[in-house]
C-alpha cells in the first residue's frame, strides 16, 4: 500500500471536512435510485434477475439449492 505524503494527507482531510463536498455529496445521494424498490417495497424478482446476470457476467455457475433448515430467524 502507497502511503501518502504528510502535505498530501493533510490536504485529503482539509478536502473531506469542506462543506463544498459534503453538499457534492449530499446531491450524489439523491440522485441515486433505489434499484430494487418498487412502491417502497423490495422488489425480490428484480433482485433475482441482477444476481443471475451478474454471476452470467463473472462466469460463475449456480450454486445447489439448499433449503434454509432453521425455524427461528431473526434479524
Amino acid at each position: 500500500m502507497m502511503s501518502l505524503s504528510e502535505e498530501a494527507a493533510k490536504e485529503i482531510r482539509e478536502l473531506a471536512s469542506s462543506a463544498a463536498l459534503k453538499r457534492d455529496m449530499t446531491i450524489v445521494a439523491k440522485s441515486q435510485r433505489k434499484v430494487f424498490l418498487e412502491n417502497g417495497k423490495v422488489d425480490v424478482d428484480a433482485y433475482v434477475e441482477f444476481v443471475c446476470a451478474f454471476n452470467e457476467f463473472i462466469n460463475h455457475g449456480p450454486k445447489k439449492f439448499v433449503p434454509l433448515s432453521d425455524r427461528d430467524m431473526r434479524l
